[in-house]
């Protein structure tokens, strides 16, 4: 029996790094599955590239700042496959700003994309898994969660904010079978990261190289390393785990 066998599973964010290889490995195990995402271009290239599970899997073109296509990206789900059983909340954005530099317009757009959005995205799974009689919800944390490093002033905020919504959630629906839990996610490779470092005139390779020697078990995360943690939090298996926080960092904190 695969893990996911009809469920149906909600990610933002699923255009992108680990978010993308989220909804192969989420088909694999037997679920539909319900993306969203700014890039609608990337997003219908995942469509082709599952066209063998065109019945299971549906994109919807999302910007997660506007209540209005939080609330689409349940409804679709609820037209389509008459419930919803997992969310997982995987968009989100890191730019480089401290406490120092940081203007009104990166704040804003951190805390509307990585906090406001799963908020409401939340109050939507809630909703929904209240109606079936649960189901588990997936926060995507950061080792930067509790304190960040200095040139990651928001970002950092963003994820201890959402630390605090998952234990909210964790410790006030229990009662009735809503799962909340937390992955923390170390250092990987994802596009975005790669993009961020050739900014800064890094290759791929020397972030790799650099990843290696910081790292306490001395390579960086694949997206492959998070995977199981997913769908082990998303699977029955799982039915009586709440309020755990899993981390995927290779021992890193910050």
């Amino acid at each position: 029996m695969k893990r996911l066998q009809d469920k149906t599973i909600i990610i933002t964010g699923g255009t992108k790094g680990i978010g993308r290889s989220l909804i192969t490995e989420c088909l694999n195990q037997g679920a539909n599955v319900i993306f969203g995402g700014r890039d609608k271009i990337a997003g219908e290239n995942i469509l082709n590239n599952h066209r063998e599970n065109s019945k299971n899997l549906v994109f919807v073109e999302s910007d997660l700042k506007y209540l209005s296509d939080c609330k689409k990206l349940f409804d679709t789900a609820k037209d389509k496959f008459g419930t919803v059983d997992g969310f997982v909340n995987y968009a989100g954005i890191t730019p480089i700003a401290s406490i120092i530099d940081c203007n009104e317009e990166t704040y804003d757009e951190v805390m509307d994309i990585n906090i406001k959005s799963a908020f409401f995205c939340v109050q939507q799974a809630v909703k929904c898994m209240q109606k079936v009689g649960g189901g588990s919800i997936v926060l995507v944390g950061s080792a930067h969660s509790w304190s960040g490093q200095k040139d990651r002033a928001p970002y950092a905020i963003s994820k201890g904010a959402l630390f605090t919504m998952f234990e909210h959630i964790s410790h006030n629906y229990a009662v009735e079978k809503i799962r909340c839990n937390f992955i923390t996610m170390g250092w990987t490779p994802t596009d975005g990261e790669i993009a961020l470092r050739a900014k800064e005139g890094m290759s791929k390779e020397q972030l790799l190289k650099l990843g290696a020697s910081i790292l306490p078990m001395g390579r960086m995360l694949t997206t492959e390393d998070h995977l199981p943690a997913f769908i082990y939090l998303l699977s029955d298996e799982s039915s009586m785990v709440t309020g755990s926080n899993i981390r995927v960092t290779a021992g890193e904190y910050i």
